[in-house]
């Protein structure tokens, strides 16, 4: 009997778990790690089981929609230009056409 093979028809693209995309997997990751340590500071600090779920659940439920929503939004490197806009600058001025007419081959 053969064995059935399936083709990895996926090179070069980016990588998606259940619709997130590319980085902000690693951002829903950092963030998850970010709610375990916020859990075992409030735990130890002394606050109450029930409102350390409460901040948790509440924070989590935050990260969950606000990293989807900025997968659907910008998608795959759309977040790394919006942030890549703050430094392009809004207008170049020359004094000279020396830039242009000059030849440097």
């Amino acid at each position: 009997m053969m064995a059935i093979y399936q083709i990895n028809k996926g090179i070069n693209k980016a990588i998606e778990f259940k619709g997130l995309k590319a980085q902000y997997i690693g951002y829903l990751g950092a963030g998850l790690v970010g709610l375990l340590v916020l859990f075992a500071i409030l735990y130890i600090t002394g606050v109450p089981v029930y409102i350390c779920m409460l901040v948790i659940a509440g924070a989590g439920t935050l990260l969950f929609t606000q990293v989807y929503r900025f997968s659907h939004k910008y998608g795959q490197y759309g977040l790394m230009k919006r942030g890549a806009r703050r430094f392009l600058p809004g207008y170049l001025k020359f004094n000279s056409r020396k830039l242009f007419t000059r030849r440097t081959y």
